[in-house]
Formats: structure tokens, sequence, C-alpha cells
């Protein structure tokens, strides 16, 4: 599943350059204004922090919310209390697209992640020139040249690389980068199933200045203490934002995220 999203999102994007060449893309995103420091945004904090998605629909669950707004939805988001906003661009199963990301960059002031199977620099180019502040690395869709590349590329553009891993082994090659914000997520995107004990097994393989995204298996608020218990300095949520009230929702979140996480109250003891 992963190699073939990944193979249709480099295919839509060589689409894409024939209309819109490398240097003209280029260009664009050069022209851009400075990114949003990401990771000021989501550092660690006494209480989690929440990346909220718009997701309007996934290969594991379908048709999730039509979304006819992107730029709403988000501002919905960044009013709930979220501190990044991500937005599925990949157009074929998750019915997204760069002009979702250009709407809600237009509308919100938070940090603004490009979520897609980006394995391309021109993909790299392209969320810059769309305005991203955060570009979406998935360490198994990759070889570690090619991710190294696509890591530099996002830093000299001003931008933040959101590592996702996996296992003990791609924690290791996200480490191995330098790798300052990295997630776990708990769908296995080769079969799609989902463990959500997989982030709390892996915590302690986390570079100790790298900040720990809990990624998927966020339903309810239970979902995010759990994650917050395990180590988590910031929950990604999609699926739940999307098919209820966005801010509620998001409140709810944040309470149940509100404990220090566990270094921190092992050290105030």
């Amino acid at each position: 599943m992963l190699a073939d999203l990944t193979a249709g999102a480099v295919q839509d994007a060589e689409d894409r350059a024939v209309s819109a060449p490398l240097a003209s893309v280029e260009r664009a995103a050069l022209a851009q204004r400075p990114a949003l420091d990401a990771l000021a945004a989501l550092a660690p904090a006494d209480r989690v922090k929440i990346i909220a998605e718009v997701k309007r629909a996934s290969p594991s669950r379908g048709d999730l919310a039509a979304i006819p707004d992107p730029a709403l939805q988000a501002a919905r988001y960044e009013q709930g209390g979220a501190s990044a906003i991500s937005v599925l661009t990949e157009g074929r199963r998750f019915k997204g697209s760069l002009a979702d990301l250009e709407a809600v960059k237009a509308r919100v002031a938070v940090p603004v992640l490009r979520k897609d199977f980006v394995a391309t620099p021109y993909q790299v180019l392209e969320a810059r020139a769309s305005g991203a502040d955060l570009v979406l690395l998935i360490v198994a869709a990759l070889d570690q040249p090619l991710l190294a590349e696509l890591h530099a590329l996002v830093l000299e553009l001003g931008m933040t690389p959101l590592v996702e891993t996996h296992s003990r082994d791609e924690l290791a090659r996200a480490s191995d980068l330098g790798a300052k914000l990295i997630g776990v997520n708990a769908r296995n995107l080769s079969t799609f199933e989902l463990d959500k004990n997989l982030f709390g097994s892996l915590t302690d393989a986390f570079p100790h200045d790298a900040i720990k995204i809990a990624e998927s298996a966020v339903l309810a608020p239970a979902d995010v203490a759990h994650y917050r218990a395990a180590g988590a300095d910031v929950v990604l949520v999609g699926e739940a934002l999307v098919t209820n009230d966005p801010v509620s929702t998001l409140h709810a979140f944040l309470e149940a995220g509100s404990l220090p996480a566990p270094s921190e109250r092992s050290e105030s003891k």
C-alpha cells in the first residue's frame, strides 16, 4: 500500500511538472515569506500539543467528511487550540490537494504541514511554494540517501521536516539524520493495521532532543491521555476532528493531555 501511494504521488507530481516546471516552482518557493518556526510551536510544554488534520478520506476508512471549505475547518482547529495544522495533499486516496494547503495557509497563523507521500525534491519545492512550514517524510518510503537528501532540502528551504517512523530501526534512521521532529505512526502504512501501544514501546529510542509525536488511533480523549502518559509531546489527530465538532473535540483532547510528560512528573517528585 505504501509503495503504491508513494508511486501515485510521484506520478501526480510529474504530471503537475508539465505545466509547472521545476525552475518555476523553485522560484515560487524562494519567493515565499519565511516559514514559521514549527519546532517552537510544538516544543514540549506542561500539556500535550495537537496537530489537527484536514482529512477528507483515507484508504482504510474511505470517505470521512466532504470539507468543502478547508480554510474554515483549519480556522476552527486554530480556535480550538491546535498548535499546527496538517493538510493532506494526496489526491487519489485522501482527496486532498495543494490548493487545500494554500487556502489553509492563507487563513491560519499557526504552522502548516504538507502531509503527502513525498519522495522527490520537486514535491518539497512545491510544498514551500504553496506555503508549507513543515513537510512529512516517511522513513519507510525512502532509502537513507534519498531521505537524507530530502531532509536537507526541507531544512535548506527554511521548513521543518516531520520524520515519520514505524519501528525501532526507522527511529534509528531518523536519529542518524539529526531529526528534531519525529513521529511514530500507530498505523502500519504497508498493512494499515493499528497498534496504539507502538508509540510507548519506542519512546526510549527517541533522541533526547527530539520532539515526540504520536500519530493515528486517536478517537477519544482517553487516546490522547494514553499517548501523553507514554511520553508524547504532540499528538496528531485527523478522523476524530473531521467527524465531530472540531472546537469542542479539541478542547476535550487538550484537557485529557493536560498532565505533564512522564519525565517532567518524575523530576517534580
